[in-house]
């Protein structure tokens, strides 16, 4: 982007808009793709990396919270600068951010100087203990702080901005002086009555817990999970902007705790391997027992993030768990102290500016319609006596996503949905409703561009990633009652706002499957048809239709992924076939439905409403099936 101000007169504007309202503030913004450039085989190049992006991002929190004040440009996506994608796009004209004035800062020292008085000053962590720079950036939402690395040398950020430059005061430390350790991993932990637990790792986090959560400072309703400063040892495992620093502005602003923990309790955690097995695990479930209580357990709590897999917890970092296990787990242990994730996985996990966006004004309502049973007589689907009209043919459906994340959903828009084909065919966009807390005008884009063929349903699980077995009673891990009640009211004002009544996926995992309290919690907001995965084939509970998960089709070739899908039709006792795809572009539907057709012309892909009233009546007539007698061994058996 063009540099428009020299930095003297970004200065001067910004301190003259201080004496304004927040409407008229000009918004400031500035570059951070410099740090994609630096050389990360270079241990002084990626701390300047990791220095440089979490002190923006903590600073973008804090000065966001109450209106977007502060946009950097960031991710970068093969050709797509993805921030600039999305302001170019609502900067137009009739949009959000037409007419706004800008101010574009080209020097981080004179970022901070900008906005010196926005902030309180700096909360200062231990270079040497990596879990205080995710206690950092939690304190630095609770007490509108900068987070910075303690780093002594000259030519450090910690030295431009506290030795000089705006001079920052330092108000928390999480160091001792001149560098010495706070956290040692042993006796008493620091400001607390609690004894060490023997992990240098997770000795920072209980004392915060002691110092702030337990104290009502920190909010239960939002958690953050990335990758502590152990990504500076290993910063090429994964995509450079994997260290996940930008995600942590939008938390800051919500006054998040952050925590980066292994799920596992049968081995140390492989960043900590001399700790007992199990203390991260036992941190962990003291975290989410503090949130349920601050929620009074009448709330979700929201946690952003994912396991770092190609860093820690897993075969990659040496443990002895694979990745989706790794995954499965985490979501099975959150899921027992009524907690989600938006699942802000490694390959596209990198989300900047949400902060900002959260501000973004939505409609009140996004409706959709669904479909009567007169249309599907007059469509050919119905006899006229309300019988499902086969003619041979086989119906077919796809679970487009996986956008439970909003990150990989922000990253994709461009080669996804701006796809040129994209209304050739109907298909289901399974997206996650709770993605509008971060990525607001994602959602809305999605929405107000939609063909007559785009039509929308709920990603797994419903409104953001976990297990509902686990809200079932008896709930093993945690002890805690019943949190059926509690999801669905969490999820009922999210379908309720965006027209679903499908959840076009439930990842069950290695939990519990659904049981009849649980179908019940479901048919509260999602009437109109589930697909998890421990369920019979076919199910009619209520009146809401339950179809058993099938298969994840994972070809590229979009003519192999047809012949996946046409030997899986042709062993299937029913007439009706539920596939997920992941990312996959509307031209790949295209010449993956063009090759099923010459394989099979009697297969029918079905617009969703169409696909899942149709299964209802068919249901309806077919007492078997609808009590789940239909015998068929599941894709994994």
């Amino acid at each position: 982007m063009k540099k428009l101000l020299i930095a003297g007169i970004a200065l001067f504007m910004c301190y003259s808009c201080k004496t304004s309202s927040s409407e008229n503030r000009p918004i400031g913004m500035f570059d951070l793709k410099y740090t994609l450039d630096y050389d990360l085989k270079d241990s002084l190049q990626t701390l300047a990396v990791w220095d440089d992006i979490h002190a923006v991002s903590s600073l973008q929190g804090v000065v966001n919270r109450e209106a977007p004040n502060l946009f950097i440009n960031y991710i970068v996506t093969g050709n797509d600068e993805i921030d600039t994608y999305w302001w170019n796009k609502y900067r137009s004209e009739g949009q959000w951010l037409n007419g706004k004035d800008t101010v574009v800062y080209d020097d981080i020292v004179a970022l901070f100087e900008a906005y010196k008085n926005d902030i309180n000053g700096v909360v200062l962590y231990d270079p040497n203990v990596a879990s205080t720079s995710n206690v950092a950036s939690a304190i630095a939402g609770i007490e509108n702080l900068v987070a910075l690395r303690y780093d002594p040398r000259p030519e450090s950020l910690y030295s431009r901005l506290v030795k000089s430059g705006p001079k920052l005061e330092v108000k928390v430390k999480l160091v001792g002086d001149n560098g010495e350790p706070m956290f040692t991993g042993t006796g008493m932990i620091p400001g607390t009555n609690r004894q060490s637990t023997g992990s240098i790792k997770n000795d920072p986090y209980i004392w915060f817990i002691e110092n702030y959560m337990k104290k009502g400072l920190c909010t239960g309703e939002f958690g953050a999970y990335y990758i502590d400063q152990k990504w500076r040892e290993n910063p090429t495992a994964a995509p450079k902007n994997h260290h996940t620093l930008t995600n942590h502005d939008f938390f800051i602003s919500k006054k998040a705790f952050f925590f980066d923990l292994s799920p596992w309790g049968d081995e140390p955690a492989t960043d900590d391997t001399t700790q007992t097995v199990g203390t991260d695990l036992a941190t962990l479930k003291e975290f989410l027992l503090e949130a349920y209580k601050l929620n009074k357990g009448e709330k979700m709590l929201y946690i952003g993030g994912f396991p770092a897999w190609a860093y820690k917890y897993t075969k990659h970092a040496g443990g002895i768990h694979d990745d989706v296990p790794t995954e499965w787990e985490f979501s099975r242990i959150i899921s027992a102290y009524n907690a989600f994730k938006d699942a802000d996985a490694i390959g596209f996990g990198a989300l900047a500016n949400a902060s900002f966006w959260q501000h973004f004004p939505l409609q009140d309502k996004y409706p959709q319609k669904w479909i009567t049973e007169q249309e599907l007589k007059d469509r050919g689907y119905l006899t006229e006596d309300g019988k499902v009209d086969f003619k041979n043919r086989e119906f077919l459906i796809f679970y487009v996503g996986d956008y439970d994340a909003s990150s990989w959903i922000t990253q994709r828009t461009p080669t996804i949905w701006d796809d040129p084909n994209r209304g050739k065919l109907p298909l289901m966009w399974c997206i996650s409703p709770v993605l509008a807390e971060r990525v607001p005008m994602v959602m809305h884009n999605f929405r107000t561009t939609a063909t007559p063929n785009d039509y929308f349903a709920a990603a797994d699980n419903g409104a953001g990633y976990l297990m509902p077995g686990m809200l079932q009673e008896p709930r093993d891990i945690s002890g805690l009652p019943s949190g059926l009640d509690t999801w669905a009211k969490h999820c009922k004002k999210y379908y309720d706002k965006w027209g679903l009544t499908i959840t076009g996926f439930v990842i069950d995992g290695m939990a519990p499957g659904l049981n009849e309290k649980g179908l019940d919690c479901y048919a509260s907001f999602s009437p109109n048809g589930i697909v998890p995965q421990r369920i019979p084939l076919t199910l009619l509970h209520g009146n809401m239709p339950v179809l058993r998960f099938d298969a994840d089709v994972v070809q590229a070739d979009p003519k192999e992924a047809a012949k996946q899908v046409i030997e899986r039709i042709e062993l299937r006792p029913i007439k009706f076939h539920w596939f997920r795809n992941i990312l996959k572009t509307p031209t790949w539907y295209v010449e993956m439905m063009d090759e099923i057709h010459r394989l099979n012309p009697n297969v029918e892909l079905l617009d969703a409403p169409t696909f899942f009233e149709l299964y209802r009546i068919w249901l309806k007539q077919n007492p078997d099936a609808a009590a789940g007698k239909i015998e068929f061994k599941h894709i994994w058996d």
